[in-house]
């Protein structure tokens, strides 16, 4: 059979479902942004989009957003229809429209079956965001702005035959009467990789090596922002410290913004938050605190598996693999008691919970768990037994993927 993956940062949440097509025998062509990636990607035919048409600055602010987003699906308009009229048919086409992408297949292919990736379906009357942090005018004008926000998840779903969404609070999010096209399969967790390893190790410079047994604590996302928590972090830092004076500090994620509001003009949110706390802690503890940035996806793994308590902090929002990557390693975890950490965590059994916006309690939890090894040693197997037994790429999740892309080919 022909596949058509489109994604703007192929392969994105396709890195595994694309190659396993290809690797069985089918055609599989993509359609992305990305220039890092080869035009061969794993047995994937990958094609580049032409620049995009320059978008005018007297857009209105509600539909800011939006024009890019219809930007993005006349680029893939023109790169399909040119597809086709160089005789390529695809049994089935596969995308995210998220940033536009699937707007406008149906004028090019009216009747070939489209599955959409079902990542998140923004409430016009819940904000995802943190209300301290919340403009004023956003405040005002939230729901207006989020209904344009889904017009590209409404107008994909609507034009899908069906849909794959990773958990089942984020396919909870699409209307009522949408919901019978989605799927709740994960992307799934490379198990046999993402494992806990007692000899890693990892050098933080200035002849710091830290170790498996080490008072680490860790905290991972893309972007330090407040939507993942990182205030509520940096806020539970002088209490954690100063309780703790061997205990060491590990950020992972860089200084953009990737959900959270822009910060203020100028600044970044880690800076924001490092600001407020600084004050509060000694010069030693400061060296104790590491902000690593970005880092090779190996060094990544070995903070995983170095780390004594692992804090992951969601407001209800898209789940990070990164939750899931550290319970495959085996991590004593504090999560926010938030959808859809709740999902994956259970309080007491693969974790523990502690509210999103509690500075104070989540210093409670991470110091119950560096006082009590035994505590860290269960909730951290729990955590790896549970992400092998429902989301183990291999065995469970691929091969459901798999399964649902050819069931969507053979629909036509």
């Amino acid at each position: 059979m022909k596949f058509l993956f489109i994604h703007q940062n192929f392969p994105g949440q396709f890195v595994s479902l694309a190659p396993a097509l290809a690797r069985a025998g089918h055609e599989v062509r993509a359609l992305t942004t990305r220039e890092d990636i080869g035009d061969d990607w794993l047995g994937v035919q990958v094609q580049r989009l032409n620049p995009p048409r320059t978008v005018g600055k007297d857009s209105h602010p509600w539909t800011s957003i939006f024009d890019g987003e219809v930007a993005q699906g006349e680029r893939i308009f023109r790169a399909a229809r040119a597809l086709k009229s160089d005789g390529f048919e695809p049994d089935a086409i596969i995308g995210h429209p998220g940033w536009g992408e699937t707007l406008f297949l149906r004028d090019v292919w009216p009747t070939t079956p489209l599955g959409i990736y079902a990542e998140f379906f923004f409430s016009p009357d819940r904000k995802v965001m943190v209300s301290e942090l919340t403009p004023p005018d956003l405040e005002n004008d939230a729901g207006p702005i989020m209904r344009i926000r889904n017009l590209p998840w409404m107008m994909g779903l609507e034009d899908a035959d069906a849909a794959i969404s990773p958990t089942r609070f984020q396919a909870d999010q699409f209307p009522a009467r949408l919901r019978p096209k989605i799927e709740v399969i994960h992307d799934g967790i490379d198990t046999r990789r993402i494992r806990p390893d007692p000899q890693s190790q990892i050098s933080l410079g200035r002849g710091v090596t830290l170790s498996a047994g080490d008072e680490v604590i860790t905290f991972v996302n893309r972007n330090l922002e407040p939507l993942r928590g990182y205030h509520t972090f940096m806020r539970a830092l002088p209490e954690v410290l100063t309780r703790y004076p061997r205990a060491r500090v590990i950020l992972i994620g860089g200084d953009g913004s990737s959900y959270s509001q822009p910060p203020p003009k100028g600044r970044t949110w880690k800076d924001v938050y490092r600001h407020e706390v600084w004050p509060s802690l000694t010069e030693d503890q400061r060296e104790r605190v590491h902000f690593v940035g970005r880092v090779p996806y190996d060094t990544y793994l070995r903070v995983l598996q170095i780390s004594m308590v692992h804090v992951y902090l969601t407001w209800p929002f898209v789940l990070s693999w990164s939750l899931m990557e550290a319970m495959s390693v085996g991590c004593a975890i504090v999560g926010s008691d938030t959808a859809p950490v709740t999902e994956m965590i259970t309080d007491g059994e693969t974790g523990r919970l502690v509210p999103f916006d509690d500075p104070a309690a989540l210093a409670a939890g991470i110091s119950d768990l560096l006082n009590d090894p035994d505590a860290r040693c269960r909730l951290g197997a729990q955590a790896r037994e549970h992400i092998i037994a429902r989301y183990d790429r291999d065995t469970l999740c691929l091969p459901a993927q798999v399964d649902w892309a050819l069931r969507l080919a053979r629909a036509q």
